[in-house]
């Protein structure tokens, strides 16, 4: 496996990790109060700050996946894995940091720590579709 597709894995695996995280709180408070399964907030802001933190942290990873996981795979398909090898692991490693700290706190220094991982994975995508598109006007 590429060090581009095991990125894909890693960030697929991410995204099951926080969605069965939101489904087992939910799940828990289902069997343990009697809270009915369809009078949960999509945002999670009537189950607890955690909670709500949690979902955002899910929703900013599936918002973020399209151009992460679009540009990975398709330098998969295309055959141009090296121009994403390098920094796949880094990407998945700033989104799996920013959701840390999105889950740990709301601070200002937290959001700013948020929001420079952030800027990471987009300058990386920035980065990776500049080079696909110059080797794209080469051929």
């Amino acid at each position: 496996m590429t060090t581009t597709a095991l990125a894909v894995l890693a960030f697929a695996a991410w995204h099951l990790f926080l969605t069965g995280l939101i489904w087992a709180s939910r799940a828990f408070l289902i069997v343990t109060t009697g809270k009915a399964a369809n009078s949960f907030k999509p945002d999670g802001t009537d189950v607890s700050p955690f909670s709500a933190r949690l979902c955002r942290a899910h929703a900013n990873t599936y918002e973020n996946a399209p151009y992460i996981l679009g540009l990975m795979l398709l330098a998969l398909v295309t055959g141009h894995g090296a121009i994403t090898d390098g920094l796949a692991l880094a990407v998945v490693g700033a989104r799996v940091l920013q959701s840390l700290i999105h889950l740990a706190s709301t601070s200002v220094m937290a959001v700013q720590a948020r929001f420079l991982f952030f800027v990471i994975q987009w300058g990386i995508a920035v980065y990776w579709a500049w080079k696909m598109f110059s080797m794209s006007t080469v051929a």
